[in-house]
């Protein structure tokens, strides 16, 4: 079973003059993807006792996911009001004293014996003491579980840079499989191509560094040839949750081959990594189709996505 940790809120999307409020937040939108194509999934994370908390549980239930391991707080729910762009999205965060937020080290579960592989990320990296929180979660694990890191980076989100920079040098070395947009790469190494710096992510310690670049496809970088994958032609209705979604097409087809294990990530081989991003590339192109954070069920997919 995987679990993954990190945030969950709700965005506040453009609607006609209002706001929608849709569940989201990256490691959330990744959480129920990996349920709904039918992954084993747990999920770690504090939900509010308010309104938009319980409208996050529900596709939480729905898609399967394990969710044990969520602490209920009355502290209230982050929202991210989105502005889109060209079908591009951009967020403005309200987020203090939030459920998630607030997270703290002490507040760590010991895990379940059937957890298999962690997924964190997104903005919970940022502050504290959410941020510590998940950092030391990845620590404690990492020696045993591997883990998949998307620090899905937000620059407007971050007050204090260095600290942020640091947190990432000293999570990078510990992740197994380390997931990164084209401008997250320039955000790391602004000095840097693409591929320069995602070589250089790779030479700190994970076996595979993913780069995503929404229409030009996905590239993975690791001890062999470059794995290239493009992406799926759709009419897009936005980009909301599509990186997310690729995460866990990923994942998703990385346990189906065996290979989502310590043991086996030093065995992955170009056909493996294809696959990995194909899938990953098929569930994306479904969640830019439609509007939101909405990713596919298995039965939408055009290959089996579980064994």
């Amino acid at each position: 079973m995987i679990l993954c940790t990190g945030e969950s809120l709700i965005d506040m999307v453009p609607d006609d003059g209002c706001f929608r409020p849709l569940a989201g937040g990256a490691v959330y939108n990744t959480t129920v993807a990996l349920g709904r194509l039918g992954v084993p999934t747990a999920y770690f994370w504090p939900i509010s006792r308010d309104p938009f908390g319980e409208q996050l549980l529900r596709p939480l239930v729905e898609a399967a996911v394990d969710i044990d391991l969520c602490p209920r707080t009355d502290r209230p729910t982050t929202l991210a009001f989105v502005t889109l762009t060209g079908g591009e999205a951009r967020y403005s965060f309200y987020d203090e004293g939030s459920a998630g937020r607030m997270l703290a080290t002490d507040d760590l579960p010991a895990l379940p014996a059937d957890i298999s592989a962690l997924f964190a990320g997104g903005i919970s990296l940022v502050p504290d003491p959410c941020g510590a929180a998940v950092e030391a979660l990845i620590t404690r694990e990492a020696a045993r579980l591997p883990v998949m890191l998307d620090p899905n980076i937000r620059p407007f989100f971050i007050q204090d840079e260095a600290a942020y920079r640091a947190r990432l040098s000293r999570l990078i070395p510990q992740a197994d499989i380390v997931k990164l947009s084209g401008d997250d790469l320039e955000w790391l190494h602004p000095e840097k191509s693409h591929e320069d710096a995602a070589r250089h992510v790779l030479d700190q310690g994970p076996r595979v560094v993913l780069q995503t670049g929404g229409s030009a496809g996905a590239r993975a970088y690791w001890a062999g040839e470059t794995v290239f994958a493009p992406s799926v032609r759709t009419e897009v209705a936005d980009t909301i949750g599509a990186g997310d979604t690729f995460n866990a097409g990923v994942l998703a087809s990385l346990m189906q081959q065996g290979m989502l294990k310590k043991s086996a990530l030093g065995e992955l081989t170009t056909d493996h990594l294809n696959k990995a991003l194909t899938l990953g590339a098929q569930a994306a192109a479904v969640t830019v189709s439609r509007h939101g954070a909405n990713p596919p069920w298995a039965h939408e997919m055009t290959v089996e996505t579980h064994g």
